[in-house]
């Protein structure tokens, strides 16, 4: 097809709708006044949205009692931990919640007994709750509502019900790393009451501390030979037999204690830690801006309702009248 054609075809088109004028103008008419009337019909909502970034989920017993601090508190989450804590957003923890404080089966007037009711409500709660990631990294919570003061109330608690939920699963999963923590450390202190036990009993034989006893009692045994004193060096002789055959056990008591005394040191600083961790809220997020009732509605536009209505209207009917048009012709040819 050359230019000449398509510029006969675009003439015939607009002779086409030129001839049909009146026809197209109230058609239009027509659709104008029954989609205003339809715009008219639609509930207004309005929208409250709620702007957080996320926080890293560190460790914050290794804040307290490390030295060495791997990780800030107060730094900003990467797009992990955004998308973490967007999928908390989401859950089924939070819906549930809001569904109940709400009571959105009522408020969306949806009977729970109807078949496929909960289907319903989930498709309603998904068309006026979003939450998503923004370009900023940050993450935007937006209620839609016919009440205004619901949207901001509905926005700032599922804000917060994420903290609730996000500390809850944190200090969960703390609790058990803190119950197998409090086993080690209380077996740790059972073997080191046996040991302390057993190293008692020695020290009620005279048997404090065999190097430096062994020490001193060669000194005196020495000194004793020395004077030509064998009554006393006879028994300090004695003195040192009976302490040696002590000396193994005392020697390997001594050593083990002394494991036993570091690893329950560790231990404890291990427990004190993941206590920490068990017992403290800290936030999920940071939030920048809470949701504040909206005093402009957000749906519907009702003009952009009433223009895409009248175009669609208008165009359907010119395929249609084309079509009525083409076909014509061909039966009269």
């Amino acid at each position: 097809m050359n230019s000449n054609d398509s510029t006969l075809n675009s003439t015939h088109l607009l002779r086409f709708i030129f001839d049909r004028r009146k026809t197209f103008f109230i058609i239009g008419i027509i659709a104008a006044a029954l989609s205003s009337a339809a715009a008219l019909l639609m509930e207004e909502q309005f929208k409250s949205t709620v702007i957080m970034f996320a926080t890293p989920q560190h460790s914050i017993g290794e804040q307290f009692y490390e030295e060495i601090k791997r990780n800030d508190l107060l730094e900003y989450g990467e797009t992990e931990d955004a998308e973490r804590l967007l999928q908390i957003l989401n859950s089924d923890r939070i819906r549930t919640r809001i569904i109940e404080k709400y009571d959105l089966w009522k408020h969306y007037d949806i009977d729970q007994a109807t078949s496929g009711a909960q289907s319903l409500l989930g498709k309603e709660y998904n068309s006026n709750v979003d939450s998503r990631l923004t370009r900023y990294g940050s993450i935007e919570v937006a209620v839609l509502d016919r009440d205004p003061n619901q949207a901001a109330d509905m926005a700032n608690d599922i804000a917060f019900l994420a903290d609730s939920v996000a500390n809850r699963l944190r200090n969960e999963r703390a609790q058990e790393a803190l119950v197998y923590a409090g086993s080690s450390l209380g077996q740790v202190q059972d073997e080191i009451e046996g040991m302390e036990s057993q190293l008692g009993k020695l020290y009620e034989l005279g048997i404090y501390d065999f190097a430096t006893q062994i020490e001193g009692l060669n000194e005196q045994y020495a000194t004793a030979i020395a004077k030509g004193s064998t009554i006393n060096a006879e028994k300090i002789r004695k003195q040192m037999a009976e302490i040696s055959t002590h000396a193994n056990d005392f020697n390997k008591l001594s050593n083990l204690i002394e494991a036993a005394y570091e690893r329950e040191a560790i231990l404890k600083k291990r427990f004190e830690l993941m206590k920490l961790d068990a017992e403290t809220q800290m936030p999920s997020a940071f939030v920048v801006d809470y949701a504040a009732p909206a005093d402009k509605k957000s749906k519907p536009i009702r003009w952009l309702i009433v223009i895409m209505s009248v175009a669609s209207t208008l165009a359907l009917s010119l395929l249609v009248l084309l079509g009525a048009e083409n076909l014509k012709d061909q039966q009269a040819a």
